[in-house]
């Protein structure tokens, strides 16, 4: 998990507690019911080797994998209304969505 180093995930918890602490101490500020903006996608690799990131992923969050309708392989878990989800896309549906 390469993509996954230090100073960004540092970065990335220092961010989400400066919006916990902002949205705390801004009660006028109105928040989502849910959201599932919280994505991690495996970065290169065969789309197998992608499947096998998000089975690694799966095991450290403690959740099962599953293929969504579209043909993404995903893990993901809950924390009340916020959702973790790692996300494999097949190759052929990135290439579709870069042009």
């Amino acid at each position: 998990m390469t993509y996954a180093d230090t100073t960004r995930r540092q970065a990335f918890i220092a961010g989400l507690r400066a919006l916990a602490d902002f949205l705390e101490s801004n009660p006028g500020v109105p928040v989502p019911d849910h959201t599932t903006d919280v994505l991690v996608f495996p970065p290169s690799g065969s789309y197998d080797e992608k499947k096998r990131e998000i089975d690694i992923i799966a095991s450290r969050i403690g959740s099962g994998t599953e293929n969504s309708r579209g043909g993404h392989y995903m893990a993901s878990r809950r924390f009340g209304p916020v959702e973790y989800c790692a996300v494999a896309i097949p190759a052929d549906q990135t290439r579709s969505n870069e042009r």
